[in-house]
């Protein structure tokens, strides 16, 4: 099962964003997407997840055409995939079970379905005793944990994480990025992450993309891009990780 992006490109207004992307996302191989702020990276998921169609090239869902050329033909809940987004796109007049719910909208599930779902999300972001309050009865951490359920409890193959942690303070943001890590080892979901911080791109992904001006610059394990990075951004990694922590995904398995 994977995505493949073949000569994939996006323009809004003219004004080109990615440039020619062919490169395939397998499961089991957690990915992180690095660049600069404008480089295309949530671009990038936002084609993958659905939500929007290239401007030319084709992008394949586990071989089936999903979309080309301005047209989608696998609508986003038909990919096996799920979004967090940056500013986490929850419903602040929703419980946190309601948010979840919404959450399965457009899945053929009943009603007693989608409510075994949502509460077990819920249990495996360890927030099942908040499912009842609202959002500003909650943390930001809390918020974040709400966000992931929704995406969890779609049960999906990929998870999209659109630089997620933003605005989390160091403490509550290593627990939600554990939280992650356990999801996707005992949950078997693949992990797609859009980031600027290179600890949490080792925490989560065996492999990194560097889009430079809406291009693929370089790609691979972080065992051999940090080895010889030939980006300055990764360069800049490099020299802001000195020694990789113990637990950082460094070898070139599949993850």
């Amino acid at each position: 099962m994977s995505f493949e992006l073949r000569a994939v490109s996006k323009a809004y207004d003219g004004s080109a964003v990615l440039k020619g992307l062919s490169i395939t996302l397998k499961t089991g191989e957690s990915v992180a997407i690095l660049g600069r702020s404008g480089s295309g990276k949530s671009t990038l998921l936002r084609l993958l997840a659905g939500l929007e169609a290239p401007t030319k090239g084709q992008v394949l869902v586990h071989g089936a055409m999903a979309s080309e050329s301005g047209k989608i033909f696998l609508q986003p809940h038909r990919r096996g995939v799920s979004m967090v987004f940056q500013d986490l796109a929850l419903w602040p007049n929703l419980t946190v079970v309601g948010n979840v719910l919404l959450g399965l909208s457009g899945l053929p599930l009943s009603r007693a379905q989608r409510k075994v779902h949502a509460l077990e999300a819920l249990a495996l972001c360890a927030i099942e005793h908040l499912g009842s309050r609202k959002l500003s009865q909650i943390s930001g951490g809390e918020q974040q944990r709400v966000a992931l359920a929704r995406a969890v409890a779609r049960r999906p193959t990929f998870l999209l994480l659109d630089e997620p942690f933003s605005g989390l303070d160091p403490v509550t943001k290593a627990q939600v990025v554990e939280e992650i890590s356990r999801l996707t080892r005992t949950e078997g979901i693949t992990v797609i992450l859009v980031t600027h911080e290179p600890l949490d791109a080792l925490a989560l992904c065996g492999k990194g993309i560097v889009l430079e001006d809406g291009c693929i610059v370089e790609a691979g394990p972080w065992v051999e891009l940090l080895r010889t990075p030939r980006s300055r951004l990764l360069e800049v990694f490099k020299e802001r990780l000195g020694t990789v922590p113990q637990g950082a995904q460094m070898d070139s398995s599949p993850k």
